[in-house]
């Protein structure tokens, strides 16, 4: 069962924002709505799967979108537990979308703006619409008592990051916030081996799903070995609980290899990754718009290969990581 002081977290959070509820000691709570399937889900000590909202504005065009997300949440109901969406709708961050707001969102695409931790108080206070990505969804999860984020593949340093300084704020969020997140690793258009070096740096635990290499996103390895191996959903779930209750303070990061009847052929993946890199660079692309440009065009190039690789790699997520919340709350209890 949940402690009396996730209990009263719980009962703010029922709250949309109103301004004189809200106080420091409540860190953010008032400021949100949590969806009440979540709430009792959590209120109960069940097993809650974060799902971030970017991939839903801006990974995919509408209904392919709306579809697949549907499908994403489904899939984390059909093996017990609760899923719950995150977004910021009209300046109210969400936890638990229904099927309306997951629609809105869906048909919103890129009007959406990308919303990372740096752009949360501006989307809160402007009343904006925002899609959140990985460093924002881990932090909202985190506000509301969720272990377990599953996305697609987080961001990570990007190729010639040690001239330009672009690495995604997800990796300084894995390094302050709480939240295990299961991802088929570090998106390709990456540079790999220094969003690990700066992983380490972090002092992010970085464990790999029955493999001892590291997923390369779209292919199942990136020629990278990992610290850190767990063979079940079970160890995921007490290595989670052990970061827990040491009060670590840093974020986990699971990495589940694509299945490998979905997986994209290296070559070809590389192959127009370093075109999209060359195209991205003559049209002067960069900071938060240069990620959806590259993976779109990547999509383009290889014929819609790695958008397909890019949906099945999600789902296989949200099944493993609905089987490590179930696994938690298990052990939890």
């Amino acid at each position: 069962m949940a402690s009396s002081s996730a209990l009263s977290r719980l009962s703010n959070l029922r709250r949309h924002f109103d301004p004189s509820k809200s106080s420091d000691s409540n860190k953010g709570v008032g400021l949100m709505k949590v969806s009440p399937e979540v709430s009792e889900a959590l209120s109960n000590g069940g097993p809650v799967v974060a799902l971030e909202s970017t991939i839903i504005s801006h990974g995919m065009p509408y209904p392919k979108n709306l579809e697949t997300a549907k499908e994403v949440e489904a899939i984390v109901r059909d093996k017990g537990a609760v899923p719950a969406t995150i977004a910021i709708l009209d300046g109210i961050p969400c936890v638990g979308l229904s099927v309306i707001e997951l629609e809105r969102l869906a048909k919103l695409g890129t009007h959406a703006q990308k919303t990372a931790r740096r752009d949360i108080a501006h989307v809160v206070a402007s009343r904006g619409n925002g899609a959140t990505t990985v460093s924002a969804t881990m932090l909202i999860a985190s506000m509301v008592g969720i272990s377990v984020f599953v996305t697609g593949g987080i961001g990570g340093v990007h190729r010639n990051g040690e001239s330009t300084m672009d690495i995604s704020s997800d990796l300084t969020e894995l390094g302050r916030t709480p939240v295990a997140v299961i991802s088929a690793g570090v998106k390709s258009i990456l540079d790999i081996p220094r969003t690990l070096e700066y992983l380490e740096t972090q002092g992010v635990c970085v464990a790999a799903y029955k493999t001892n290499e590291f997923p390369a996103f779209f292919t199942q390895t990136s020629g990278c070995k990992v610290p850190c191996r767990v063979d079940t959903t079970e160890e995921c779930a007490r290595l989670i609980d052990a970061n827990m209750k040491l009060g670590l303070g840093t974020g986990i990061l699971i990495a589940v290899p694509i299945p490998q009847e979905h997986e994209a052929s290296g070559s070809l993946i590389e192959s127009a990754i370093q075109r999209a890199l060359k195209e991205a660079r003559d049209k002067n692309i960069t900071g938060n718009a240069e990620t959806p440009f590259l993976l779109a065009r990547v999509n383009e190039l290889t014929g819609g290969a790695s958008l397909s690789s890019n949906i099945a790699l999600v789902k296989n997520n949200a099944l493993v990581g609905a089987e490590i919340a179930v696994a938690l709350s298990h052990l939890r209890e």
